[in-house]
């Protein structure tokens, strides 16, 4: 995957990621058009399709809501690298498909703007703005197979669909 990097912060939570009063849906097109609104007004207006979100520390802290990798992933981000996430948006991440990396060397040396690549069955984060390749600990395989799928659900309605 290759896109733009959007850089934040620490402790970016829920509630930026998608603000509580959009929670009335679950459509992903809806809650992309929401996605990020609330800590960066222009997010939607500059994100496209590959982007890369890039931040601190425990990202997706806050309320446990699936609707916040969905608005992530619906808005065409195709990777968040960060120093570190959220036990719960980890695994909300897991299961609705978004890939995440946890590489906090390309945080550091990463801007927004910076073009990035990311091979998720590597682990490998390259910043080819800046000319550096970094090493993050790729995902076990069955993790890597349930977000190629596009989630859990989709996962196990392939698995399902393979045994009968």
């Amino acid at each position: 995957m290759n896109g733009v990097a959007h850089k934040y912060g620490n402790h970016v939570d829920t509630d930026v990621i998608i603000p509580a009063r959009y929670l009335n849906t679950s459509d992903p097109a809806e809650l992309a058009k929401h996605c990020m609104e609330d800590i960066d007004a222009e997010f939607v207006r500059r994100v496209r399709a590959g982007d890369i979100i890039v931040a601190g520390h425990n990202f997706g802290c806050g309320s446990s809501r699936e609707h916040a990798p969905i608005a992530i992933k619906a808005c065409g981000v195709s990777c968040v690298i960060a120093n570190g996430f959220a036990r719960i948006f980890y695994r909300n991440s897991i299961n609705t498909g978004l890939p995440i990396l946890v590489c906090p060397d390309a945080v550091e040396a990463t801007e927004s703007g910076d073009q990035l690549e990311v091979d998720l069955s590597s682990g490998t984060v390259r910043n080819v703005t800046r000319s550096r390749t970094f090493t993050a600990q790729p995902f076990p395989e069955f993790m890597l197979e349930i977000v190629k799928a596009g989630g859990l659900l989709e996962f196990t309605r392939s698995r399902l669909a393979q045994s009968a």
